[in-house]
This record gives C-alpha cells, sequence and structure tokens, in this order.
C-alpha cells in the first residue's frame, strides 16, 4: 500500500477551495455540484469535483475521509472516469436526513444503489475500488474496522481511466470534506 500525494491528481472541476492541512486534504464544494446522468431526474451533472490520477486494471484505489455531512445529498468518496459518459462514483451522501453507503455506475446513463449507514454519521471512512478483469468491485466501512462489499460492476479495460477522492454538493454551500488519505493498493483477492 502506497500513499498518493494529493499534488499527484488533477481536479475535473475545481472546488472553492482545495488546502492541505496537518496532511489531510479539506474540500470546499461548489453549490450544486454533482456528477449524474440522465436517468430517472432527466438531467446531466457533471460538475463533480474529483481528483483523478490514473488507474489500472489489477490495482485499487482508496480514499478515507470523514462523513460529516447535513445536508441533502451531501457525497463524497472514490471517483472512477473512463469518460464523460462512462464513470463511478461510490461512497456516503446524506439522503432523507441519513447517511446512504452506495454507488452509482453509468454508461451513458447512471444508475443509483444506496442503504442506510446511519452508525457512520461524523466517523472517519474508507471507500476501496479494486479493477480486477472487466470489472470494479467497491468496498467501503469505518475505518479500522471491515469493509463491507457495496458493488461489483462492469468495467472493460480502458485507456487513460482515472481515480481518485471526490466531493459534491447538489443542494448548498458551504460544505467541507476532510480526506485523510489516498492510496494505492492491490486489488481485493475475491468477492466475499
Amino acid at each position: 500500500m502506497s500513499q498518493i500525494d494529493w499534488s499527484a491528481g488533477r481536479w475535473t472541476n475545481p472546488p472553492v477551495s482545495a488546502d492541505v492541512i496537518a496532511g489531510d486534504l479539506h474540500v470546499a464544494a461548489v453549490e450544486g455540484s454533482d456528477a449524474w446522468r440522465h436517468t430517472s431526474y432527466g438531467f446531466v451533472h457533471e460538475n463533480e469535483h474529483a481528483l483523478l490520477a490514473p488507474f489500472r486494471p489489477g490495482t485499487a484505489v482508496e480514499v478515507e475521509f470523514t462523513a460529516a455531512f447535513s445536508a441533502q445529498f451531501d457525497q463524497a468518496g472514490v471517483f472512477i472516469r473512463a469518460s464523460r459518459e462512462r464513470w463511478i462514483k461510490a461512497g456516503v451522501e446524506f439522503v432523507d436526513g441519513v447517511p446512504q453507503l452506495g454507488a452509482v455506475v453509468t454508461d451513458h446513463r447512471s444508475d443509483w444503489s444506496s442503504g442506510p449507514v446511519p452508525a457512520w454519521a461524523g466517523r472517519r471512512v474508507v471507500v476501496r475500488a479494486s479493477w480486477a478483469a472487466d470489472a470494479i468491485t467497491i468496498r467501503a466501512g469505518v475505518a479500522g474496522e471491515a469493509l463491507q462489499l457495496v458493488r461489483v460492476a462492469p468495467f472493460d479495460a480502458a485507456d487513460a481511466v482515472t481515480a481518485g477522492p471526490y466531493v459534491c454538493a447538489p443542494t448548498r454551500s458551504g460544505l467541507v470534506v476532510p480526506f485523510h488519505s489516498w492510496r494505492a493498493t492491490e486489488p481485493d483477492a475475491s468477492l466475499h
């Protein structure tokens, strides 16, 4: 496992600010930032704040952040991007007053899966994306505890895939998320 320096990534869309404080990256999101394509809502949002570096098959990336959210759809986690129309975001999103663990897999249109994790509110969370063969496996959990399976999603190998931490604030200004770590590691050995 190796740390990825915050300076190694490039933003998909610049946040209000991104300041390194005592080694942590504090990201302030722009109000209205989000990532979504078409499905059910009929709109396209592609103004997320994702700090991305090259990501290759046979590797994994994980991010650790504090999930202290309070407004509808506040969110943070890991973002994997192959193109404007092919990407995955996975992490914690605040929905209807409860933190939800979930993933959005996008191949021209987005889908969304989520489940409540109220005990994660205000805690440090780790989200890992492993790329093996033709799939991305997402796991997440409270830092220091076992990670749970979130999603296995098809993902064919492609050139110029990038991945890293992301944050969005679809409904408000003032969201600041502290990211504590961005790591490259070996992919998960199994699905269970």
